[in-house]
């Protein structure tokens, strides 16, 4: 969707002029003459962008009443103030008044389109912000009754009341951005941003792009996480696996909470609550020199571990219960049970909660019904050829426990992308990861492109 700009002058030169150069620059225009007419623009539809001249046809500073009319309705859009008639104190009153600029006439038309463009944008990123605030990616609850995880709902609900920094461990798959995002929701940040930057899928050459954002030549900016994330939570998924040069800005703009942007001058305060997270051993990269001591006590004021699902099999039928009435009534499948759990039970469940989720959705998606027989197959089948087809027990025997498991995660994968003929989007969405960080397992494990 075209981003739309409504343009409020009455000098229908001045009109005309602007007009010709927004819709030169690729966005949508509306156009009003006069007071009256800009309220019913207004109030008949809000734009994502607003350029208003301070003084129209009911007095010195009806725009200024304009601006304020339209932050009132929505204060994330940007209002570009213009004037013939401008001095410093009505710039000042313009910005203090919730103006994204003030440009004085006659203008300079690059300078002009550059502010257009750095609005929008601004209300992009906003948007983009709501966004993922709002977005559904499977908001699972916190099932359990073992005692690790009936612990860590009682951390979520105090740690909702404070602003510490919390540092998550456990598995892939086990739920650490579920347990972040369980703390968000209930803390009063929550209205914020909820912004997620994963460490192990990122460029290694643009680490600091992604996080503290840039100044480019022209004007624009791009912004980082700690600025998409501001008012809101940051949650740095497998932050091991940033370099040791960005872990120490990232400890000194934790120290300052401020921080320049690339080629920035100016600093950029920091209104941020950071979670972290990782499924290595933390004390071990500390000790291998791959992870600073010091940024690691600064994130870790509280700790949350997650274990494994094999060491809390209490859970694990009552994730079933869960994911079946959760799984078919989104996707409307037939509702059914899983009356023997003991194949179950008893899988060693390496992706674990993420892989017995991703079996549940199969049986829905395969299993005609409450067909016990049928569900029996499926979960033998599913389980059996994750274990015995796609990696030889006999040559793994030999090897330590982490290489294995690459093994069985390369031949998983290659298997899983070959069903769905090539299909990432497909693959990915099967095997419960995004696209991109699919990409990046893809390439970790050396596989190539098997279209």
């Amino acid at each position: 969707m075209s981003v739309e700009i409504l343009i409020i002058d009455d000098n229908s030169d001045i009109r005309l002029i602007l007009d010709e150069l927004i819709k030169d620059a690729g966005y949508k225009t509306r156009l009003a003459a006069n007071f009256n007419q800009a309220l019913l623009e207004i109030d008949k539809k809000l734009p994502d962008v607003a350029i208003i001249d301070v003084k129209l046809d009911k007095g010195d500073n009806d725009g200024i009443q304009l601006l304020d009319h339209i932050k009132q309705k929505n204060n994330d859009i940007p209002v570009i103030m213009i004037s013939g008639h401008a001095n410093i104190e009505m710039a000042i009153n313009s910005l203090k008044s919730g103006a994204f600029e003030f440009i004085q006439k006659p203008f300079d038309k690059d300078r002009l389109l550059n502010f257009v463009n750095r609005a929008v944008e601004n209300f992009n990123l906003k948007k983009e912000n709501k966004n993922l605030n709002n977005k559904l990616f499977h908001s699972f609850d916190l099932i359990g009754k073992s005692n690790n995880i009936l612990s860590i709902k009682d951390q979520i609900e105090k740690l909702s009341q404070s602003e510490s920094r919390v540092f998550i461990n456990g598995p892939t798959g086990s739920g650490k951005e579920l347990v972040a995002r369980k703390i968000y929701k209930k803390s009063k940040r929550n209205k914020g941003p909820f912004v997620i930057i994963n460490g192990a899928l990122l460029d290694t050459k643009k680490y600091e792009l992604e996080l503290f954002g840039e100044e480019k030549k022209d004007g624009s900016i791009l912004y980082g996480a700690f600025e998409k994330a501001s008012g809101g939570v940051l949650l740095i998924d497998e932050v091991t696996e940033i370099p040791l040069e960005t872990q120490s800005k990232i400890l000194r703009v934790i120290i300052d909470q401020k921080f320049k942007r690339l080629n920035g001058n100016h600093d950029i305060k920091v209104d941020v609550r950071i979670f972290c997270s990782t499924s290595k051993d933390i004390l071990t990269e500390i000790k291998n020199g791959n992870f600073r001591e010091d940024l690691f006590h600064r994130l870790n004021v509280f700790n949350i571990k997650i274990d494994p699902l094999t060491r809390r099999i209490e859970d694990i039928p009552l994730l079933i219960d869960y994911f079946i009435v959760n799984i078919c009534n989104t996707y409307r499948y037939k509702k059914f049970s899983i009356k023997d759990n003991n194949y179950l039970l008893n899988y060693d469940w390496p992706g674990n909660v993420r892989e017995l989720r991703n079996l549940i959705e199969r049986i829905a998606i395969l299993s005609p019904g409450d067909n016990q027989d049928k569900i029996i197959n499926i979960i033998k089948e599913s389980l059996s050829r994750s274990l015995d087809e796609n990696f030889s027990v006999t040559d793994t025997l030999s090897v330590p426990l982490r290489e294995a498991r690459e093994t069985f995660e390369k031949e998983y994968l290659i298997s899983q992308i070959k069903k769905f003929g090539g299909n990432i989007s497909k693959t990915a969405k099967f095997v419960g990861m995004e696209r991109s960080a699919l990409h990046r397992k893809l390439k970790i494990l050396g596989v190539k492109d098997l279209n």
